[in-house]
């Protein structure tokens, strides 16, 4: 009995082979004597019928015999690799090493710029792989006259794809339309690279650019009427989404893009047709929150509790669905169900410093600083932000600097581009303190933790002066707190507490370990409520209401509820803000003035804007649906 894996020969009472001990599945010996006589005495039918059967037993032998031959070699190959990489990787830590111990870099600089270059790589080589498979498509779909430099645009954009140079890449099949614009596959991969890197405008060129040629194209109607939407353009966007809605009746993308711009238009009767039509082909908990949101304005209380708690069934972190839910309870006078999902809702909510409280502890000291021409107030941001919006476009003037643009956009809720930005204003000076200070209290409010860290430390290692170095602990701390490591923060918290600072960064200290303190289930309270007043008795005017907030929520905590009422008032009249009114709400809830918090949490709501929010939500859908398959 030869063994189908190694070939070896076995006796024919043996189960395993003797040699690799895999297990014997088929005789491949030669015939007896007898077993030919016996072949020959058969009939035909039965004689050919086991002839064919051995043929194909026989080749089946041989595809496992490659197949195992292959395999081996696949595995050495493996090892090989494994060990060049092992040889690669230890050189590199090595240099890493050499060049700390001389002081050239740090291991947090070395970390941040490898996974800045890793991420970078990897989105390099995701691109180059799409335009590999739509390579030839876009070369078959060429009609002009200059086909040999149409050629040359895609071989000099491939190789820089090659090389990891996107930029590069990108502005070569820029030549390239130029010379084709009618190539439609052309188009929508440019299309698809903008819109994936947060450039709007641009994105939004190249997908009308798609439609003139192609008009049912399902991306570009989707994609192309959010973008419009987002820009001003209600017209022009509820023609695409229509028409994709009518061309693709079976698919969720158009249905829920329409329904969820008709919302934020407060169309509330046809988003919510639409909507249900999109949760039936894909429940998820963006589509179900929108369509709780309409149906609760629109006073269908039953109908959004049934759809909230589904959104929170499928997403139990969504804070927006706990807090418009427990409100939907208050209507309902389900008063125990509504504090109880509320005080979850808050939970989920990030407790921190807003970018413009940030914004306004550094401007507090400019001649130390010299930020004067890097920082402007918040007026004159909101007011370039308008400016921008008025004339419909993204871009800002050309005299200001890149963190001016950022902050401009930021102030204006154009977050992509504002991030795009501060990468590029860091990329050009990458040890500027405030510049690194600005950009990580940027991610702090774009949520975006895991970037700040290496940028903070960065900025602590170069020994800025006060009002820098507290914004940057601050920073840090509460997106700690944010990621719930509580423990972290507080240490970090107590070093810039031992430091020597004024009093306006000891109240900031203590108001965040405060915080910190109030959402520990086992910390002590006691020490929490100290570290409030002290934070109230330290604290400058224009940021008092933020410990006073701190103290009256620790009063709550302690189950004090008069007390607590009285100084989240008194917080809310300083400053106005939905994370106060949702506490104020959830104190009054609990006291039993269940009418007053019924107003402080629809306040609380009316100040977050419904239009921002479902356009968040839409954008959050379109970047995790994935493209579509090429080739």
């Amino acid at each position: 009995m030869l063994c189908q894996v190694c070939s070896a020969n076995n006796s024919d009472d043996r189960e395993y082979c003797r040699r690799c001990h895999n297990r014997l599945l088929v005789i491949s010996g030669g015939f007896s004597a007898e077993d030919l006589e016996d072949l020959e005495s058969a009939p035909d039918e039965q004689f050919s019928l086991d002839e064919h059967l051995l043929e194909r037993i026989s080749i089946l032998e041989e595809v496992v015999r490659r197949t195992t031959t292959s395999l081996r070699q696949t595995v050495g190959t493996l090892y090989k690799l494994e060990q060049k990489i092992l040889v690669n990787q230890t050189g590199i830590t090595t240099l890493r090493d050499l060049l700390e111990s001389k002081g050239v870099l740090s291991r947090e600089e070395w970390g941040e710029l490898w996974e800045n270059r890793m991420d970078y790589q990897l989105l390099a080589l995701e691109k180059r792989e799409r335009f590999t498979a739509i390579k030839g498509q876009i070369a078959a779909l060429y009609r002009g006259e200059s086909r040999e430099a149409f050629g040359q645009c895609l071989e000099e954009a491939e190789l820089a794809l090659l090389s990891f140079d996107i930029a590069t890449g990108v502005e070569a099949l820029e030549r390239a339309h130029q010379l084709d614009p009618s190539n439609h596959e052309l188009s929508f991969f440019l299309a698809e690279t903008f819109f994936n890197d947060g450039q709007i405008e641009p994105a939004l060129i190249y997908f009308e650019r798609v439609l003139d040629t192609k008009s049912g194209h399902f991306e570009s109607l989707v994609y192309g009427g959010v973008l419009h939407h987002e820009r001003g353009n209600p017209e022009r966007a509820e023609d695409l989404l229509r028409r994709s809605v009518n061309l693709f009746p079976d698919a969720f993308l158009p249905s829920f893009s329409l329904g969820a711009v008709y919302a934020s238009q407060g169309r509330l009767q046809q988003a919510v047709v639409f909507l249900e039509k999109a949760v039936a082909l894909d429940p998820i908990p963006q589509a179900f929150f929108l369509l709780g949101s309409c149906c609760y304005e629109m006073g269908k209380s039953s109908l959004a509790i049934r759809r909230l708690e589904e959104t929170l069934r499928l997403d139990p972190t969504f804070a927006g669905a706990h807090h418009l839910l427990g409100l939907a309870y208050l209507d309902r006078r389900w008063y125990r169900k509504a504090l109880k999902v509320l005080r979850q809702g808050l939970h989920l909510t990030p407790s921190r410093l807003r970018y413009a409280e940030l914004v306004r502890l550094l401007a507090e000291d400019d001649a130390a600083l010299e930020v004067d021409a890097a920082l402007e107030d918040d007026a004159a941001l909101e007011e370039d932000a308008a400016v921008t919006a008025d004339h419909g476009a993204a871009e800002t003037p050309s005299d200001q600097s890149l963190l001016q643009q950022a902050e401009t956009l930021l102030y204006g809720g154009q977050r992509r581009e504002a991030l795009s930005a501060y990468r590029l204003a860091v990329a050009e000076e990458p040890q500027n303190p405030v510049l690194l200070t600005t950009y990580a209290m940027a991610c702090l409010e774009l949520g975006r933790w895991q970037e700040i860290e290496a940028l903070v430390e960065k900025v602590i290692a170069s020994q800025p002066q006060e009002p820098l170095r507290v914004a940057a602990y601050v920073t840090w701390i509460e997106a700690l707190r944010n990621q719930g490591r509580y423990r972290d923060s507080n240490r970090l918290g107590n070093s810039l507490l031992a430091q020597e600072i004024s009093d306006r960064g000891r109240s900031i200290a203590c108001y965040e370990l405060a915080w910190n303190l109030a959402e520990m289930e086992e910390a002590d309270l006691g020490e929490a409520l100290d570290l409030a007043r002290r934070a109230v008795d330290l604290s400058s005017p224009e940021l008092r209401y933020l410990p006073l907030a701190a103290l009256g929520w620790v009063h709550f905590k302690r189950r004090e509820l008069d007390q607590s009422v009285e100084l989240l008032s008194a917080s809310n009249e300083l400053d106005s803000n939905p994370r106060i009114l949702m506490q104020l709400g959830i104190a009054l809830l609990a006291r039993g003035d269940r009418e007053l918090a019924r107003q402080a949490l629809q306040e609380a709501r009316r100040l977050t804007p419904d239009e921002a929010m479902v356009d968040e939500k839409v954008f959050e859908v379109l970047k995790g649906h994935p493209w579509p398959a090429l080739g």
